[in-house]
C-alpha cells in the first residue's frame, strides 16, 4: 500500500463564510480531493454547491450526552436518481433523531467526480476501521462497512487518497486517525531515517488512603502525557484533587480492581499524576524513567 513520505505540505483553507466557525473548504497541493467542514446549522447554505451533489465519504462529529466523549460516525453517499448526493444524505442525518448528537460534518469528494460505488465503499470501510484502531473517538457505526472488491491498482490509488485525507482531517481539527501513543515515529529525510521514541515513564507508590500499591505507566508525547491502559489507579479521591482531574476520573474507564482500561491524555505531567493518585501531585518528580531518573531531571538536560 502507498505511504506518503514525511515532507512539508501546502494546504489551502478557504473560509467560505469569512469566519473560522463557519464553513471551510480545504484543498491540498497535488491532490484531486476536496474536503468541506460544515457546521450542522450551516447545511442549508450549501444547497448551491454542485460538488456536494457528487458521491463521497463523510464524517459526523459530536459529543456523547452520556459520557462527554468525542464521537464520530463514518458514512458514504452515492449519487441518487434525483441527482442528489452527499448534501442530501447529510440533510437526512440532520432530521434523524437517532443521529442528533453531531454538530459538524467533514466531507471528502474529488474535483473530477471520480468516485463510484466501489470507491466510496472501500474508503468508508478503511476510514471506519482506522478510526476504531486509533481509539480517539467513539465510533458510532453499528456495523463495520463492507470493503468491496477493488483491483490492486485501484487499491493503491485509494490508499494514497486516504493518506492525504488524514492530513487534511488533522488540519481541520480532528485527529480521528491518530493514536494517542506511537511506539516510534519514523521520519525519512534526504540523507537518513530519523527515529523519535516517545518517553516511557513510571509512577509507583503505596497509597495511604487505600493501602494499595498504585503503579502506573505514562508516555510523554507531542500532545502531552498519556496514562496507559493497564495502570493501577487509586480509587479514593483526596480533598486536594483538582476539579478537572476529578471529572476525568469520573468519566474514565476503570474496572472494579482499579485498572485503567483505556489510554487517557493529559496536558501536563502533574495532572496525569494527580489522576493516578487521586489527589494533588507534582508530576515532574512523581514520574520517573525505567532507570529511576525523575522527569524533571530528564527535561533539565534536554
Amino acid at each position: 500500500m502507498s505511504t506518503i513520505q514525511t515532507r512539508g505540505k501546502s494546504i489551502n483553507l478557504f473560509l467560505m463564510d469569512g469566519t473560522i466557525s463557519g464553513r471551510i473548504k480545504c484543498t491540498l497541493a497535488n491532490w484531486t480531493g476536496i474536503a468541506y467542514k460544515i457546521p450542522r446549522i450551516e447545511l442549508d447554505k450549501c444547497r448551491g454547491l454542485e460538488v456536494l451533489k457528487q458521491s463521497g465519504v463523510y464524517f459526523l462529529f459530536g459529543l456523547s450526552d452520556d459520557t462527554g466523549e468525542s464521537v464520530v460516525y463514518v458514512g458514504q453517499a452515492g449519487v441518487r436518481k434525483n441527482g442528489e448526493g452527499i448534501l442530501f444524505r447529510l440533510q437526512e442525518h440532520k432530521h434523524n433523531p437517532v443521529k442528533d448528537y453531531w454538530t459538524e460534518a467533514i466531507v471528502f469528494t474529488t474535483s473530477n467526480d471520480s468516485f463510484g460505488p466501489t470507491e466510496i465503499s472501500y474508503l468508508e470501510h478503511r476510514f471506519c476501521n482506522q478510526a476504531i484502531e486509533a481509539k480517539r473517538y467513539v465510533v458510532k457505526n453499528g456495523n463495520s462497512p463492507t470493503q468491496g472488491h477493488v483491483t490492486e491498482e485501484k487499491e493503491s490509488e485509494l490508499e494514497e487518497f486516504i493518506e492525504y485525507s488524514k492530513i487534511v482531517m488533522g488540519a481541520m481539527g480532528h485527529k480521528v486517525f491518530e493514536p494517542l501513543i506511537l511506539n516510534k515515529i519514523t521520519a525519512p529525510t534526504l540523507l537518513e531515517e530519523v527515529q523519535v521514541v516517545e518517553l516511557l515513564l513510571y509512577l509507583k507508590r503505596k497509597s495511604k488512603k487505600s493501602g494499595q500499591i498504585i503503579e502506573a505507566q505514562c508516555k510523554r508525547t507531542s500532545e502531552g502525557f498519556v496514562v496507559l491502559a493497564g495502570s493501577h489507579i487509586e480509587m479514593i479521591d483526596s480533598e486536594s484533587i483538582p476539579p478537572g482531574v476529578k471529572e476525568k476520573r469520573n468519566s474514565a474507564v476503570i474496572d472494579d480492581n482499579g485498572v485503567l482500561t483505556r489510554d487517557i491524555l493529559f496536558g501536563s505531567p502533574s495532572y496525569a499524576a494527580a489522576f493516578v493518585v487521586g489527589g494533588h501531585a507534582n508530576g515532574l518528580t512523581e514520574w520517573k524513567t525505567s532507570d529511576g531518573r525523575k522527569l524533571k531531571d530528564v527535561e533539565d538536560k534536554e
